[in-house]
């Protein structure tokens, strides 16, 4: 989305402001749980967070009536901001589950790691060395929403673009939109492997897709899960150096705030989740303007999960 990736001026804003196939590959992250973590049937309540936009919305939804169905008491805090937010919130035990995308969650703790360029289980190993002890990986869905950048069909034609490296020596006349965060995730890494700078950033969030579509943008960050890449006949241009990496929808959580009960369901939640469900989900909430709640629910009913 997620990335989403992937971070700071804009994060202090935020962080002011607030007061985006295979398992995890790196083992059971709770098969040695800390003391205080509860037994399954404890009663705790478990809190459920989700980023700033609709599908890590739609994804929460998702986590907690699966939680729910299982007798887990949820508490939901929706739309709470960026990762820069939330991070510290799930490390402190104020959240304790939320729907992560793994590649922009490494980017975010080691914006260098080799693995980035790599699958999902090199990413996920790589995160297993850098969370801290409190935070845990569950088994990653096959469902990947990846950052990209995107143009319309037009700007594609006129400029013969196809790669994001086909942006160079153009970059320059165009201005780029995206996800407030997104300008300081992705600045230094579009500049230092495509050598890219832009004419100007723009702040444009949930609506990317649409300014490009009406021009008041020419690149933007688009997730590749977004339905309006189809809809508004978008061009997702390719990711040659892989800047954007791998980025399975993964729940992370504190350790000592789930069980077994809760770690089950959210992994039968990864074992289901695919890509193409997830974009078809996406539709649902983004075109047709469903409650996400309500797709998250039929999702669920459908996988047998509820």
């Amino acid at each position: 989305m997620t990335t989403r990736l992937l971070r700071t001026a804009t994060a202090a804003a935020l962080l002011l402001g607030a007061a985006a196939c295979s398992s995890s590959g790196s083992g059971d992250p709770l098969a040695a749980p800390s003391t205080s973590a509860p037994a399954a049937g404890s009663g705790k309540t478990v809190v459920i967070g989700s980023a700033n936009f609709p599908e890590n919305v739609l994804l929460a939804s998702i986590y907690s009536q699966a939680l729910k169905a299982k007798g887990v008491k949820v508490e939901e805090k929706f739309n709470i901001g960026s990762r820069e937010v939330l991070y510290g919130q799930l490390k402190s035990g104020a959240l304790t589950v939320l729907p992560e995308y793994n590649g922009a969650l490494l980017g975010y703790l080691d914006a260098k790691n080799p693995a980035l360029t790599g699958g999902t289980e090199a990413v996920n190993g790589a995160l297993a060395t850098k969370l801290p002890a409190e935070l845990a990986l569950l088994d990653s869905a096959a469902a990947q929403d990846n950052d990209s950048l995107t143009v319309s069909q037009e700007t594609a034609t006129k400029l013969n673009l196809k790669s994001i490296a086909d942006l160079a020596g153009k970059s320059a006349e165009l201005v780029i939109g995206g996800p407030p965060e997104f300008k300081n995730r992705s600045e230094p890494l579009l500049k230092d492997n495509y050598g890219l700078t832009f004419k100007e950033w723009k702040p444009t969030g949930e609506t990317t897709a649409n300014a490009l579509k009406d021009g008041s943008i020419q690149v933007g960050n688009v997730f590749t899960t977004d339905p309006k890449i189809v809809t508004l006949k978008l061009v997702t241009l390719t990711d040659p150096k892989n800047i954007f990496s791998t980025q399975n929808v993964t729940p992370l959580v504190n350790k000592a705030g789930v069980d077994a009960t809760a770690t089950a369901a959210l992994n039968k939640v990864s074992a289901k989740l695919d890509t193409n469900g997830l974009t078809e989900l996406m539709k649902r909430v983004a075109v047709d303007k469903e409650d996400p709640a309500t797709v998250a629910k039929d999702w669920l009913k459908t996988n047998g999960l509820i």
